[in-house]
């Protein structure tokens, strides 16, 4: 059984007894065993170990885990210290250096600041096996990360999402936008981040939002 230590066991509770997830898990077991398989077993939930539901701020909604060795560690975007900052993260982290003046660039890319603050990073697949981009894609995570969009969503306190690139807009639809504020863009990869991710101004925007509903901001710099 999924035990994360924290309100999420709450929120969660009989997700893991559906067919869904049972046959996911039966489809996990096999591929753990016969491939290699990102991130290891024991750090797939560590976006709900380190930020619970009820500390939730702001969500970054990522695709899937990265798919090359020592990368992947459960959190969207986030990588190991010692590990090479990918590329999609270095955009990040030049966006944040755009829109705060004193923003200094961090030499890894270890997430985990963020979340002890209530940034949940969360992918919307949580496995992958090397070395294929998307290779768990429709094998019953969406279902549940969907659903923890939708738990999210209900809560009467507000949260800031932030949605970059298709995969990531597509679950507008889960999130009551009276409530909460959902930030847009293009994906921050390589591929798009000059098609209007840099200069979209989502930290600050976010920060801004949380002040006005008596919330602290989010200290986005990352410590060495």
């Amino acid at each position: 059984m999924v035990h994360f230590g924290n309100d999420w066991d709450q929120v969660l509770k009989g997700e893991f007894d559906k067919p869904y997830y049972l046959q996911l898990r039966e489809f996990l077991k096999e591929e753990y065993t016969h491939y290699t398989v990102y991130p290891p077993m024991n750090d797939i939930f560590n976006a709900f170990k380190f930020t619970p539901y009820h500390e939730v701020k702001c969500v970054i909604l990522g695709q899937d885990p990265y798919h090359n060795p020592h990368q992947a560690q459960g959190l969207a975007f986030s990588v190991p210290k010692g590990v090479d900052v990918p590329p999609s993260l270095v955009n990040i982290y030049k966006e944040l250096s755009n829109e705060f003046e004193d923003y200094q660039i961090p030499s890894h890319g270890c997430l985990v600041d963020w979340t002890k603050q209530g940034v949940f990073l969360l992918n919307t697949a949580l496995t992958v096996r090397a070395p294929t981009a998307n290779s768990h894609k429709g094998k019953g995570w969406e279902t549940f990360t969907d659903t923890v969009i939708a738990k999210l969503s209900e809560r009467q306190e507000p949260v800031v999402f932030m949605l970059w690139g298709g995969n990531a807009r597509s679950k507008k639809a889960l999130i009551d936008t009276s409530r909460h504020l959902v930030l847009e863009s293009v994906h921050p990869s390589p591929l798009s981040a000059y098609n209007g991710f840099f200069g979209n101004d989502h930290f600050i925007r976010c920060n801004r939002f949380l002040k006005g509903i008596g919330k602290a901001p989010i200290d986005w710099q990352i410590k060495e």
